[in-house]
């Protein structure tokens, strides 16, 4: 039998994980981000063990971020039969990607006071 060592969110991680959701960001993409940060690759498999999501919730989330640009992914070719599995890494750097969510932030942000506005002028 192949052992391989699971890992866990410490508590800095799961501060981390906190503050992503507390800004907007779904469960999901902050978990997968997080721990994307702190290894250098995974598959989707360590993601769904490492998070503690399921194979679904893990496919969603690495859509999303690979939709904005912050994963790579390169397959590794099965021995045996079926499915190749891919893994996936950071194609960003942390800060940029930080910087990415806070434009998105403040894009929708002005958006809401634009809105608001508009709405003062029906009052």
């Amino acid at each position: 039998m192949i052992q391989k060592t699971i890992q866990l969110f410490t508590d800095k991680e799961e501060e981390f994980v906190n503050l992503l959701i507390e800004i907007g960001t779904k469960k999901t993409i902050a978990k997968a981000l997080v721990f994307l940060v702190n290894t250098k690759e995974a598959t989707s498999r360590d993601i769904e063990r490492g998070t503690d999501l399921r194979q679904p919730e893990v496919s969603m989330a690495i859509k999303y971020l690979a939709d904005q640009g912050w994963i790579k992914s390169n397959e590794i070719p099965s021995d045996k039969k079926g499915r190749p599995v891919k893994n996936y890494a950071l194609a960003k750097p942390v800060p940029e990607i930080m910087t990415g969510i806070e434009k998105q932030k403040k894009a929708e942000a002005n958006n809401q006071l634009t809105l608001i506005r508009k709405m003062r002028s029906y009052v």
